[in-house]
C-alpha cells in the first residue's frame, strides 16, 4: 500500500502492467512446480520447506531467474517513495501503518491546510491498488518473520503458546502468518483480500485535529464516494471459542531468564464484564499492586515486576499473570505463588481503598491518553475494530462502577484450574538475556523486545528516524509503567541510527 498506485509511484503504468501480468504468469508456473514438490514431500521424497535453496527444481530455478529479469524491468518504471515524497513536500510526518489480530490501520499526521491531499491521495491508494513489487515485498515479509519471529529468542515458543491457548477462534496464528502461508500467497489472493477488506464497507476513518467537520465529511463524500462497494462483504466469523476443559502445560528453553505465565481465557471487548477483569489486573499489577508487594518484597520469588494483564479481542479475552524467577526459585514455587494470589481474590473482597486506588491510577492514565492527538486517534481506530469506539467515552464510569463483588465474582468465574495456561521459561545453558531488557517486565518487556528485534532489521536510517520521532511523541503521554521500555527503545533506535550512518559514511 506504500508502494503507489497507477498514478503514484510510476513513470509508465501501462508498460508496467504489462510486467505484472507476466510476473503473474511465471508465478502460477512456481505453483505448480511447488504443488509437485509438495506432494513429493508429502511421499518423503523431500525433507525439509520445499522453498529452501537445496530443494527448488531445475524448472523452479529458470522460472526464479526469469522472473529477477521482469522485476528488474519494472523497477526502471518504478519511481521510488513517491507518496512519501508527496506528504513530506506538503509538511505531513510520521507516515506509517500497524496491524494486529482484529485489524490493520494507516496513519500520518498532515497539515490542516492539506487535509484534502489527504483525502485524494488515501482514496487513490485505495480505489487504484496496484501491489507494485508484490513478489519483492513478500520475501520482506518473510525475512520480517524470519527475524521478528524464528530468531528472537523466545517468540517463536510464544507464537506456539498461543496456537495452544486459542482452541478456535483465529487468534492461534501469528499476524505475519505461518511461514508455508507467506511463501506462497500469490498476488491473486492478496486482492481477492484486499476487495473484501479494504472496500469503503469496512473502513473506518479516525481525523483528530484543527479541521473543520462538514469541510472534511464533504471531502469524505466527494473522494471516499468514488469508491464502489465491496462486492462481497466481510464474512461474518461465527466460530466461537471452545470450552477449555483442562489444564495445559508447555515447556520452554530460551535464551532469556526463567519465568512462568499463566493464561486463562476471559471475554470479547464489548462484553459487559470486561470492566471487572480490568481491575482484578490493576489490583496485581506495577510496584503498589499485589503480586510486587508479595513475590517480590515479601516472599523474594520474583525479580523485576510480575504483572496481571487482561486483554478483551473482538471475539475473545485473555488474561495472564507472569513473573521472571529469582535465582534458585523453581518453577512451581512461582506457580503456587502467583496462583495464591488469584486464590486471594476469589475468597476475600478487595478492602475499598485498595480498590478505590486502583481505579484512581486508571482513570489518571485514561485522562493522560486523552492528551495526544497521535494517541487519540489509535484509540479511537482500536477501540472501533475491537467493538465499539464509544469505550472512549464510556469506560471510566463503567470501571468506577466495578464493586469489590464484581472483582471476586469474574476470579471465580474466568480464572479457574481447568481454564489454565502455563508456560515455563528455562534459561537456555550458556546463554543470557540482554540487560537493559532483562530489567523490565509483564507488558513493557514484551513490547520494547519486539520493538527491538524491529530495530535491528531497519537498514534505512530515515525510516528509523521517522519511527524515533513517533516514540519521541508517545513518551509523553505513556502511562508510568511503559516509560522505562520506551526509553530503551529511543535509546536503542538512536544508536542503530548512528551504527547507519556510520557505516553509509564509510562506503561513501
Amino acid at each position: 500500500m506504500f508502494k503507489g498506485s497507477r498514478v503514484i509511484g510510476t513513470s509508465d503504468y501501462e508498460k508496467e502492467a504489462e510486467i505484472i501480468a507476466k510476473l503473474d504468469v511465471l508465478r502460477l508456473e512456481m505453483e505448480a512446480e511447488y504443488e509437485a514438490m509438495r506432494e513429493a514431500k508429502r511421499r518423503g521424497e523431500i525433507t525439509g520447506s520445499i522453498y529452501l535453496p537445496e530443494n527448488q527444481t531445475e524448472r523452479l530455478a529458470e522460472l526464479r531467474e526469469e522472473m529477477k529479469v521482469l522485476q528488474e524491468q519494472q523497477k526502471e518504471l518504478i519511481v521510488k517513495d513517491e507518496i512519501d515524497q508527496i506528504y513530506t513536500e506538503a509538511g505531513a510526518s510520521g507516515m506509517n501503518a500497524g496491524t494486529w489480530q482484529d485489524g490493520t490501520m494507516y496513519f500520518i499526521t498532515v497539515p490542516a491546510n492539506k487535509l484534502e491531499l489527504w483525502f485524494w491521495m488515501e482514496s487513490e491508494r485505495l480505489l487504484n491498488a496496484v501491489f507494485r513489487e508484490f513478489y519483492t515485498e513478500r520475501d520482506v515479509v518473510r525475512e520480517e518473520r524470519r527475524m521478528g519471529v524464528e530468531s528472537d529468542p523466545t517468540a517463536k515458543f510464544e507464537e506456539q503458546f498461543d496456537a495452544m491457548f486459542w482452541g478456535s477462534v483465529p487468534y492461534d496464528h501469528h499476524i505475519l502468518g505461518w511461514p508455508s502461508d507467506v511463501e506462497s500467497i500469490s498476488r491473486d489472493q492478496a486482492e481477492r483480500f484486499f476487495a473484501t477488506y479494504y472496500a469503503p464497507n469496512n473502513i473506518t476513518v479516525a481525523m483528530v485535529g484543527d479541521f473543520d467537520s462538514e469541510e472534511a465529511l464533504d471531502l469524505a463524500k466527494r473522494y471516499f464516494g468514488r469508491i464502489p462497494r465491496g462486492e462481497t462483504p466481510p464474512p461474518p466469523v461465527v466460530t466461537e471459542e471452545i470450552e477449555q476443559i483442562a489444564e495445559r502445560r508447555m515447556i520452554a528453553h530460551a535464551d532469556t531468564n526463567p519465568s512462568v505465565t499463566v493464561r486463562w481465557h476471559t471475554v470479547p471487548h464489548v462484553h459487559s464484564d470486561l470492566y471487572a477483569l480490568d481491575v482484578v489486573a490493576a489490583v496485581l499489577s506495577a510496584r503498589t499492586g499485589r503480586l510486587y508487594k508479595s513475590l517480590v518484597e515479601a516472599e523474594q520469588i520474583a525479580t523485576g515486576e510480575p504483572y496481571g494483564f487482561h486483554r478483551g479481542m473482538k471475539y475473545g479475552g485473555m488474561f495472564e499473570v507472569g513473573a521472571e524467577l529469582a535465582e534458585g526459585v523453581d518453577h512451581q514455587t512461582a506457580e503456587q505463588a502467583l496462583l495464591a494470589e488469584i486464590e486471594r481474590l476469589k475468597n476475600e473482597p478487595v478492602p475499598d481503598r485498595e480498590l478505590q486506588k486502583v481505579k484512581n491510577q486508571s482513570l489518571a492514565n485514561s485522562f493522560r491518553r486523552l492528551q495526544s492527538n497521535f494517541f487519540l486517534m489509535l484509540q479511537l481506530l482500536w477501540y472501533t475494530a475491537s467493538g465499539d469506539w464509544h469505550y472512549l467515552n464510556d469506560s471510566p464510569a463503567k470501571f468506577e462502577a466495578v464493586t469489590a463483588e464484581d472483582v471476586q465474582r469474574v476470579a471465580n468465574t474466568y480464572l479457574t484450574d481447568t481454564g489454565k495456561n502455563v508456560l515455563w521459561y528455562f534459561r537456555k545453558e550458556g546463554s543470557e538475556e540482554d540487560p537493559e531488557l532483562a530489567a523490565l517486565s509483564g507488558q513493557a518487556k514484551a513490547m520494547a523486545k519486539q520493538a527491538l528485534a524491529q530495530i535491528d532489521q531497519v537498514t534505512d536510517p530515515a525510516e528509523l528516524e521517522q519511527g524515533l520521532a513517533q516514540m519521541q511523541a508517545m513518551k509523553a503521554q505513556a502511562p508510568p509503567e511503559f516509560q522505562p521500555a520506551i526509553e530503551l527503545i529511543i535509546k536503542r533506535a538512536t544508536e542503530r541510527i548512528e551504527k547507519l550512518r556510520a557505516a553509509a559514511g564509510e562506503e561513501e
